[in-house]
């Protein structure tokens, strides 16, 4: 069983944290008074920005006590979905909202027919008429974007957790949206410090509203190894006993890694999990000392420095380790991918660290997974299939550029851009600042499409927006780095090139400001947003 955390100092710092978050946000826009109230959020204030929206003025659809949400006959997705926005419209709203098969043109429905043929396989077609609201889609994951944007046109009271007085009317008119990349990412970095499976499902949450469709988990650093791996099983024993600063540490066992899994897919989300080799592995050398040179195991590391560790490259022992963690990662792991790290391998040569990847990017496709790597791994030449991971500082980068013309197609992380966890200014009292400070313009402001310089647009299969937790220790902290600097990183990932306008977005963005407080999201008021 996992270790135990001392979640009390933890939901203190949340509660203490979310009340600085009020007390910020109304010094930022003044308290409002019932005349300056905040209107219902309308058409043209959703993010990320969908394809093409038409209002319809004059007409309006409001929720009511007799309202139910019609999901697709026989479709058993589908009718998840339609739970879903039942279970997130009840609790404000206190209506029963009943789901059932079925279509009507009253109240709510989810249909997978009749859909524009561009929505593709994610996108969807919402219309609000007078009398009820339809989203369309080709597929349930479509349908469960529709409904993302549908939260939007709702009152920001209605993500409320406790009833709250409608009405709950929402602006007519018809949204065509679909994405602009396939991978749209955010990664948790949950081995710096880690996170129980409740504070993981609650970023799930709030990532999915905003498109968000991979959740990259960092499982494994030099500070902890977060996963039970049964057949070495001191890797969370010995390895997942702590973390940075010395606290308690924790992991996930098998079942709560599947659980977290199936979560995420829950809300259309694949889980990327990531085991980072061969450096960035003092949990696993600490925990066996077979897996070092000298046969030595090194003490546990609470630091915060990279770049000192690295499995044996010469040892036998070595791959067998890395066949048997990969085969039980993936045999629980229904996604596409592993991630396997790779950067930061500084006391690993160039010859080893080849040697290294040559044996065990087959070790990958020998349990049906395709590999991603942090871009250091190019250097392996890996084959067309790996996806490398771009987090560099610079435009320029030509390992990354000679990958994709061998047939790689790259996610986009630049640090300066997606590294959530930078800082926001010099009076930012969490996060680091190597990479620089970054607020939401920063993260806003570039374009995936033509960031990395002779990269093809064609070549970007789409962004992620990491967050490194060596300074994060509960959701509270995470909420205040992520928000609002994630929904700049979904926009880039959802919304086509041609809707990218900060001074618009800037607006937009203001809007989901009461809805985050609604939600008790303890995020930072970046003097960049007219917040309302």
């Amino acid at each position: 069983m996992p270790r135990p955390v001392d979640r009390t100092r933890r939901a203190g710092r949340r509660a203490v944290g979310r009340a600085l978050a009020a007390l910020l946000f109304l010094s930022a826009v003044g308290a409002a008074s019932p005349a300056q109230a905040v209107p219902e959020t309308p058409l043209h204030h959703i993010v990320p920005a969908p394809v093409k929206v038409t209002p319809k003025p004059g007409v309006t659809y409001t929720l009511a006590a007799d309202t139910r949400i019609h999901t697709h006959p026989g479709s058993r997705e589908a009718r998840q979905v339609g739970e879903y926005l039942a279970g997130v419209l009840r609790p404000s709203t206190g209506y029963r909202l009943p789901v059932a098969p079925g279509a009507s043109g009253h109240g709510i429905s989810l249909l997978l027919t009749g859909a524009d043929p561009r929505v593709g396989d994610e996108g969807y077609q919402l219309d609000v008429t007078h009398r009820g609201v339809v989203i369309r889609a080709r597929t349930a994951a479509g349908l469960f974007a529709g409904v993302q944007t549908f939260r939007q046109l709702l009152p920001a009271k209605v993500e409320s957790a406790s009833r709250q007085r409608g009405p709950w009317t929402v602006p007519g008119g018809s949204v065509l949206d679909h994405p602009r990349y396939a991978h749209r990412g955010a990664m948790l970095d949950v081995a710096r410090h880690f996170f129980s499976v409740a504070e993981v499902k609650r970023y799930i949450d709030q990532i999915a509203q905003y498109k968000i469709n991979r959740l990259h988990l960092h499982l494994t650093d030099d500070q902890g190894w977060r996963l039970e791996i049964k057949s070495w099983p001191r890797l969370t024993e010995h390895g997942g006993s702590t973390e940075v600063g010395g606290g308690a540490g924790g992991y996930y066992t098998q079942e709560q890694y599947r659980d977290l899994v199936a979560y995420a897919a829950s809300r259309h989300i694949e889980v990327i999990p990531e085991i980072d080799l061969p450096g960035h592995t003092n949990a696993a050398l600490a925990s066996y000392a077979e897996l070092n040179c000298d046969g030595v195991a090194p003490p546990l590391y609470t630091g915060i420095e990279v770049g000192f560790s690295s499995l044996c490259i010469d040892k036998d022992i070595t791959y067998e380790f890395v066949d048997d963690v990969l085969r039980e990662v993936a045999a629980l792991t229904p996604g596409r991918y592993i991630h396997i790290g790779g950067d930061e391998a500084l006391v690993t040569t160039d010859p080893d660290y080849v040697k290294f990847m040559d044996k065990v990017l087959p070790l990958v496709a020998k349990h049906g997974k395709t590999a991603v790597g942090w871009h250091e791994f190019v250097k392996a030449d890996p084959p067309a299939s790996t996806v490398p991971q771009f987090w560099g500082t610079k435009t320029v980068a030509p390992d990354v550029v000679a990958a994709a013309k061998r047939g790689s197609r790259v996610v986009l992380s630049p640090a300066t851009k997606a590294y959530l966890d930078m800082k926001y200014d010099e009076n930012t009292k969490l996060g680091l600042k190597w990479a620089g400070y970054t607020d939401v313009e920063d993260a806003y402001d570039w374009n995936p499409g033509a960031f990395v310089e002779d990269l093809p647009a064609s070549a970007v299969l789409g962004v992620e927006a990491p967050l490194w937790t060596e300074t994060l220790t509960d959701s509270a902290e995470v909420e205040h780095m992520a928000f609002p600097r994630l929904p700049a990183i979904a926009e880039l990932g959802w919304s086509p090139w041609e809707t990218h306008d900060w001074a618009k977005f800037r607006v937009r963005l203001a809007a989901q400001g009461p809805r985050w407080q609604a939600q008790g999201v303890n995020f930072y008021p970046s003097p960049q947003v007219p917040w309302k």
